[in-house]
């Protein structure tokens, strides 16, 4: 009996791995956040494996389900739209129910969107916070104060609907001058990372329409004082 959690692509499906493919052909049940967006990496790669669908609106009523086939003999692996289940996305659940009853789990290597945006955002990376995706609305403002006191880098997951104002209110916060990255579609053919002060970023997007996946990279308050005491 045993859990995966397999790592899909983020952007270019070139990026899923070989042994990603062979553990979902050779799994019996494939949980998929969304059926239909999986079902194209499936395809691209000849996997012909039942897939259901397993996200945040199902989760806790199929939990105790899964995890009986589980235990039953069942291999499943989890997938999500992109990257790596249980970050920011369904997976978390089910791996921690599973681990109660003794279920090997096993996490695959792979895809996500945090280390590729902080490796290349040109801030430290050696210690970094990953915040995921902040509140809509309560909690909101605390989580942004807490993030503008953070020493260490911040990475965080943003729509794009929304990162205006999130760079507004890291500058409320942090002030204009806090460095930050932005990267958009990362692995896609359309890929950017907008680099500089919030006030240059924040005047970037204001003036295009923001598409895609989105992850904010913030510089840590103790690197913008590290860099004034030298």
């Amino acid at each position: 009996m045993k859990l995966y959690l397999v790592p899909t692509p983020v952007g270019n499906l070139g990026d899923m791995t070989y042994r990603g493919v062979e553990v979902l052909r050779e799994v019996d049940l494939i949980l998929a956040e969304d059926t239909r967006t999986s079902r194209v990496v499936l395809q691209h790669y000849g996997i012909e494996t039942p897939m259901e669908s397993y996200h945040i609106f199902n989760e806790h009523e199929r939990v105790g389900r899964l995890v009986e086939r589980l235990q039953a003999g069942t291999k499943i692996a989890i997938v999500t739209d992109a990257g790596t289940p249980g970050i920011s996305d369904p997976g978390f659940l089910l791996v921690r129910e599973a681990v109660k009853v003794g279920v090997e789990v096993e996490c695959l290597p792979g895809a996500t969107a945090m280390v590729p945006a902080v490796v290349m955002s040109g801030l430290p990376c050696d210690r970094f916070v990953f915040e995921g995706f902040l509140p809509h609305k309560k909690g909101r403002q605390t989580a942004v104060r807490r993030i503008a006191e953070e020493e260490r880098t911040s990475v965080i997951y943003e729509s794009p609907f929304r990162l205006v104002k999130l760079l507004e209110e890291l500058k409320e916060a942090c002030g204009g001058e806090r460095e930050v990255a932005v990267c958009r579609e990362i692995s896609k053919l359309h890929a950017e990372t907008a680099r500089g002060t919030i006030d240059e970023v924040l005047g970037h997007f204001k003036s295009k329409e923001v598409k895609g996946e989105i992850v904010v990279v913030l510089q840590g308050r103790g690197e913008v004082k590290s860099q004034k005491d030298d």
